[in-house]
């Protein structure tokens, strides 16, 4: 499978965590709901979460490999995102693409590590830390 394909069921697959996540922190109203998965879902949260993962090497050999393959096969960008920005979030989207179809369990064990990242970053998904 491309990497775009990939990072589009990654993209659905994150979006679905990030929701139920959400729903599990007692948020019910949708415009709440919906600016809080922002935080998770943009662009540069994704770029900054595979940044993290990179450099305190959380991904092996093949998650690396799937990270690369969305990243190289991005498309043309959107008007909104740095195209360095997109490309790092499509090579995120499909590497959790390609864990969803692999191995199910590390591919919510790297959310659950991204999630934890977000909630202790700024709104750009910058950690402090």
């Amino acid at each position: 499978m491309n990497g775009l394909t990939l990072a589009y069921i990654g993209d659905a697959y994150y979006e679905l965590k990030i929701r139920d996540y959400l729903l599990s922190k007692g948020l019910t109203n949708v415009n709440q709901l919906h600016k809080q998965a922002i935080k998770f879902t943009k662009g540069e949260a994704q770029s900054n979460i595979i940044t993290y993962f990179i450099e305190e090497e959380m991904l092996n050999e093949e998650e690396m490999t799937l990270y690369k393959r969305g990243r190289n096969q991005s498309g043309p960008g959107r008007k909104n995102i740095d195209a360095k920005v997109y490309h790092q979030a499509t090579g995120f989207e499909s590497l959790i693409g390609g864990l969803y179809l692999s191995d199910i369990k590390r591919c919510d064990e790297l959310i659950a590590k991204a999630m934890i990242y977000i909630e202790g970053g700024d709104s750009n998904g910058k950690n402090s830390r």
